[in-house]
């Protein structure tokens, strides 16, 4: 799905949209703290452009080496009967989500992103969950129609899932479109550790979803080092790539714990569907507020060739909170 691009290539795209960088990290006061507290840093003004200008070629430098991992590979399932039979196990793992800068992390199957779960709707779904992590976990169909024991609330619909043991979830994939599957035990700090990932479910109907020429998950979360596009904060965040005019579909998924304003620069977005559920009358917005919890399916037309930065900030917007968290990138 991806286009490789040259340096100098990539140094003109940048040139022509005239793209930049907020430094500070797209976070607030609601953020979950670093893991190693860090008193404030003044800088000088020598010293931000200086750390942007790092920042710029370090994101460069990941578009020219490539990025496989950073956009959600599809989880494989096995077919028994009429069922998909899809396994997870949640484990601990170790991963550079910042330059330099490896944490240990909540992983289903050890990656992060998490593998993506794609499935038509009607298809019964069975999700296997083995819980290889030290302390309990459940996991949360968000906006899927299941029964109680499915819903992954612990002590109200199902027992925790305790380190060692194996928990089945069964349910029929209903309604159609973007939704997120995540930990509901001690979840505040196991889905800002990793333990979310994206639940696709494709519309029986095919002729009912919009003309697309690609398509993207982009997941924002909380971690511990602050925001991350598909368990990657910025630099380390890949770009969406399209020719010019082509229609991309980016289905936005936020498992942070507090609303982001998205804005892309290469003009408006229109908002097909929130929730799974498609807008009689889609919207279109410069910047998109996109809730705790929530999915919000966007259409973006790439526009002429250049570089396009996608940048975002909390509702409620600080000084300097505004930042770069990837690209659109037209050739």
């Amino acid at each position: 799905m991806a286009h490789k691009i040259s340096r100098r290539k990539f140094l003109a795209l940048a040139g022509a949209s005239g793209i930049g960088v907020g430094l500070a990290a797209c976070s607030t006061r609601e953020t979950p703290a670093p893991l190693t507290p860090t008193a404030p840093v003044t800088m000088s003004a020598d010293e931000v452009d200086a750390a942007s200008e790092k920042a710029i070629k370090k994101f460069i430098a990941s578009i020219e080496q490539g990025s496989p991992t950073f956009f959600p590979r599809r989880l494989p399932f096995k077919l028994e009967g009429a069922t998909k039979i899809f396994e997870l196990t949640c484990q601990e793992i170790l991963v550079e989500i910042k330059p330099d800068e490896k944490i240990p992390v909540l992983s289903f199957n050890g990656a992060l992103p998490a593998p993506e779960i794609r499935v038509t709707e009607g298809d019964k779904v069975r999700v296997i969950v083995r819980n290889s992590l030290k302390e309990s976990t459940a996991i949360h169909w968000r906006g899927i129609r299941a029964a109680n024991i499915m819903t992954g609330a612990p002590f109200i619909a199902q027992p925790p899932i305790k380190p060692g043991q194996t928990f089945v979830y069964e349910f029929v994939a209903r309604p159609a479109g973007s939704h997120l599957y995540h930990s509901q035990h001690n979840a505040a700090e196991q889905i800002a550790r990793g333990l979310a990932g994206a639940l696709v479910i494709e519309p029986q109907d095919k002729k009912s979803e919009p003309a697309f020429d690609s398509e993207y998950v982009m997941l924002i979360a909380d971690s511990p080092v602050g925001l991350t596009i598909n368990g990657k904060v910025f630099p380390l965040t890949a770009p969406i790539t399209a020719k010019p005019g082509e229609r991309v579909r980016v289905r936005w998924m936020n498992a942070g714990g507090q609303s982001r304003a998205l804005n892309f620069h290469g003009g408006a977005m229109q908002i097909l569907a929130q929730d799974g559920f498609a807008l009689a009358n889609p919207q279109m917005l410069d910047t998109l507020s996109i809730a705790p919890g929530q999915c919000v399916d966007a259409l973006i037309i790439a526009p002429e060739p250049g570089m396009w930065a996608m940048d975002c900030a909390p509702d409620k917007i600080e000084r300097g909170a505004i930042a770069m968290v990837s690209a659109l990138i037209v050739k």
